[in-house]
This record gives C-alpha cells, structure tokens and sequence, in this order.
C-alpha cells in the first residue's frame, strides 16, 4: 500500500498526516501529523512535498519490506509440510529443529566416508588388535587432510619410510582442491609393547605434522595464497582399552 491522504489547515499554516503501515500490528495507521509552513511560501511548500515523499517512502519500503518476510515464511512452509496454520515463531522453531535433524543426519551417515574437510589435520588413532592374522597387538589409524599439492605425496612417502611401522593399507579421497589420506600402521616385530605403542604413535604424529607444516609452505609461495588461512587442528585419540 503506498501512502494514505494529507490535508492542508486553514490559512497561516497547515499540517500533512498519512496512514503506513504498522509492522507489529500488520495494519494502516495515521502517521504523526507533519506541520507545513506558511500557506504559498516557496520555502513553505518544498517543505510539504519533502513530508509527502517521505512518508511515501517509509510506507512504501515496510510494504517491500513484509513482502520479503512472507515470501521467505512461504519458501519455509513449503520446505516442511503440516506447518500452514503455523504462526511465525512456531514455523521458525519447526524449522530450526528439521536443521539439527538433517544435520545430525548427516554427520551420522559421513561416518562411514572419507571426505576431506576445510580444515587442515592431522589425526592420531590407536585400537587394540585382537586378530590373529597379525602378530601385533594394536594398529594405528593415521590421517592428514590438507590441499592438495604435487609435494603432498613425496614428503609422505619420505617420512612414513623412515617410521619403524609397515603401511598395511591406505584409503585417499579428494574434493574441491582438498584431500585426505588415511593410512593403517602396524609396528614391526618388536614394537608392540606399551613403550614401542607410545614411541610409534609419536613418530607417527611427528612425520604427519611435518608434512603438512611443509605442504603449507609450499603452497604459501603460490597465488593462491588466501586458500591457506584456514584453523588448524592436531588432535589425538587414544582408546581407553589400548592403554590397559
């Protein structure tokens, strides 16, 4: 709706009033009375075209304005079904809780898949190992996720030779320019003490972190240098029952 009416008083001076629209309320209402100058004064009269326009404005901006918000409320309404009759602060809530809901689905269905993410990592994993077709008592679950880069994969071919550790296998995944690799190490003959476990997983951690401290530097002398601000995370996890 644009602006309402205005009315001009009696002979010295005059006043402008127009009906916009409330956005609490959702109806017209008379706006604040906008006093005019004198009566054919040119001064007078910019100032009540000035008023005018203004208040159309306003009026005319808050109508766009709720236009927006419904059409988003519809897009939302036809993202969830039974939420018509829904008010506003009930569809919003409805809708937060579908978010959590498709996001704890997910998280629980990207378990089973090695994607890279945007950070870059390095994570540590020891289980214990009770099969008998190895003769060592634990693995270790080694991964790295960083960009992907022509250095990436000579520097760990490099380090993981100089481990006292046999790669038993490895999985790799790429995305957009990113890339995780996760590697199974299992100690050589001799290492699958509680001592040799705790130096192997340090050794372990040690290569992967310097590799991808390398792979960053690398990477940092290209153009695409605003790639590298990314959070970086090292973390470790160590099950409680390969410690006991």
């Amino acid at each position: 709706m644009g602006s309402g009416s205005f009315s001009v008083s009696g002979s010295g001076s005059g006043s402008v009033s127009s009906l916009v629209l409330d956005g609490e309320r959702g109806e017209l209402v008379r706006a604040p009375v906008v006093r005019l100058g004198k009566k054919g004064g040119a001064k007078g009269s910019l100032l009540d075209e000035k008023a005018v326009i203004a208040l159309r404005n306003h009026s005319e901006a808050e109508r766009r304005r709720r236009e927006r918000i419904n059409s988003h409320l519809a897009v939302l309404r036809g993202m969830i079904s039974g939420t018509e009759k829904l008010d506003k602060a009930a569809l919003l809530a409805e809708v937060i809780n579908h978010v959590k809901l498709l996001k704890a689905t997910a998280t629980e269905q990207a378990k089973g898949y090695t994607m890279p993410s945007d950070t870059d990592e390095v994570t540590i994993l020891c289980e214990p190992q009770t099969a008998n077709t190895t003769n060592t008592s634990f693995l270790i679950y080694a991964s790295i996720c960083c960009d992907d880069s022509p250095e990436l994969y000579p520097e760990l071919k490099l380090s993981l030779r100089n481990l006292h550790a046999r790669v038993v296998r490895a999985e790799i995944s790429s995305l957009s320019g990113r890339v995780k690799i996760v590697f199974v190490i299992m100690p050589e003959r001799g290492g699958s003490d509680e001592v040799g476990k705790n130096i192997l997983v340090d050794s372990v951690q040690h290569a992967l972190r310097s590799v991808l401290d390398k792979v960053n530097s690398s990477i940092a002398f290209m153009p695409r240098t605003s790639l590298l601000n990314k959070r970086r995370k090292v973390s470790q996890f160590e099950s409680s029952s390969s410690s006991s």
